[in-house]
């Protein structure tokens, strides 16, 4: 008998522990970060490792960084240096280039050195810059703010049944997480005020003219159809511009694709409904998705090409705008992966380095993109042939497949042939 209880005992402790599950996906907090531009890989990603690096070691004599293969390669035309530079007031930096050496780890790779006074060694770390700002040591993901449980959007929509998507993250997240999406959409639209006040010469060799404030004004003149379409190119323009200018703006889900979202929420709210409570729970929707691309793909330029970046970001877009509009979860995953299939093999090629051409109207491109998706999803019953997963999957493939001269390095594509003096 007593034997008999040990044994359901046990059966009853394995299935308890069974049920636990284990959280394996980010806060969307790590998909909107607010920063300034112009690249989340290339600009805040090796200011938070140098900061990081930094820790026990800001009294050293001097440092030196050692920037590898996409860093290196179009590092001067994402202001990389300029940055690093910042967090060494004292002038002691030693930056070395080196574009044709790629750690096998990741594509963005750097390292870090201390030196005393007498040179030696007293601090070396590498770090890989992943996409959307993040670092590690190791090109992988930390595990620290893991929140999510589910990771796939078929397990998200066969768990809320009737539930809406925003539910989801706000059964993982907590109340918190709402007044930090407010602090994303206030930035997101004070970027595009920003953006469409300034008139000035983008920075860097091209010396590209910023477009918003004209594109803009040109619509005021047009009737109230066209004027609702293309606000939304104005609008991912001016937060493009401003990325592109070092400005203030929120990785949605990286600065080289942050005009995308915040467009399409200003159109909503400009044309359709000015209601902040919907366009919070239309964030939390769009972060979850870009958290399901990050997770089970890439947002990172260097590693997947401008899919993971344009594509991440019109999916999230489009996701966002089918449920502003009265899309259910199945009709809202068929926009978001419609916004990403048709940018499958996307290239990143950023003439000079620069985050400009062709990186800004690609952000008013697929803002209108987005709403398109948008809309079109609502018309059907949310069913179609290809899901969400399964593009992202093919889009982690095609990555991978594309050849580095096409991920974020400005050696071939649109950069190729190119006379760029960015030195």
């Amino acid at each position: 008998m007593l034997f008999c209880n040990y044994v359901i005992t046990l059966i009853n402790i394995n299935s308890y522990f069974c049920k636990i599950k284990t959280s394996i996906m980010d806060s969307i907090k790590k998909i909107f970060k607010i920063g300034y531009g112009p690249s989340s890989s290339h600009t805040m990603g090796p200011v938070n490792a140098c900061n990081k690096f930094l820790e026990n070691v800001r009294d050293a004599a001097s440092y030196k960084v050692i920037l590898y293969g996409s860093l290196a390669a179009t590092g001067k035309g994402h202001l990389t240096d300029l940055a690093l530079e910042r967090q060494f007031p004292k002038n002691n930096l030693v930056i070395e280039w080196q574009p044709k050496i790629i750690l096998p780890e990741h594509p963005n790779g750097m390292e870090f050195f201390a030196y005393d006074a007498d040179g030696n060694i007293i601090k070396q770390q590498k770090y890989f810059s992943l996409g959307g700002g993040d670092i590690s040591t190791n090109a992988s993901r930390g595990k620290e703010n893991m929140v999510y449980e589910l990771s796939t959007m078929q397990e998200i929509l066969d768990y809320l049944k009737t539930r809406r998507i925003w539910e989801y993250v706000d059964e993982c997240e907590g109340s918190e997480i709402w007044d930090y999406l407010g602090e994303v959409w206030h930035i997101m639209q004070e970027s595009i005020h920003n953006g469409l006040e300034h008139e000035s010469t983008l920075p860097g060799v091209l010396k590209l003219p910023r477009k918003a404030s004209s594109v803009f004004s040109r619509l005021q003149g047009m009737n109230h159809a066209l004027k609702q379409r293309y606000s939304a190119m104005a609008y991912a323009f001016a937060v493009a511009e401003e990325n592109a200018s070092g400005g203030k703006i929120v990785t949605a889900p990286t600065c080289g694709s942050s005009g995308i979202l915040p467009a399409v929420l200003n159109v909503y709210t400009n044309f359709y409904e000015k209601n902040d409570k919907k366009i919070l729970h239309a964030l939390a929707t769009a972060g979850l998705i870009g958290n399901l691309i990050k997770y089970n793909a890439s947002i990172s330029g260097a590693e997947v090409g401008c899919q993971g970046e344009v594509g991440a970001a019109c999916s999230m877009a489009a996701g966002a705008m089918c449920q502003l509009i009265g899309g259910s979860p199945y009709q809202i995953e068929y926009a978001a992966e419609m916004g990403l299939e048709h940018h499958l093999g996307l290239t990143c090629d950023p003439v000079c380095g620069l985050v400009q051409v062709p990186c800004i109207e690609r952000n008013a491109f697929a803002a209108v993109r987005a709403i398109d998706a948008g809309f079109y999803s609502l018309f059907t019953d949310g069913k179609h042939l290809i899901s969400f997963d399964r593009v992202v999957k093919v889009m982690k493939a095609t990555g991978h497949d594309l050849p580095s001269l096409y991920k974020e390095t400005s050696m071939g594509g649109l950069a190729s042939g190119q006379v760029c003096n960015v030195e």
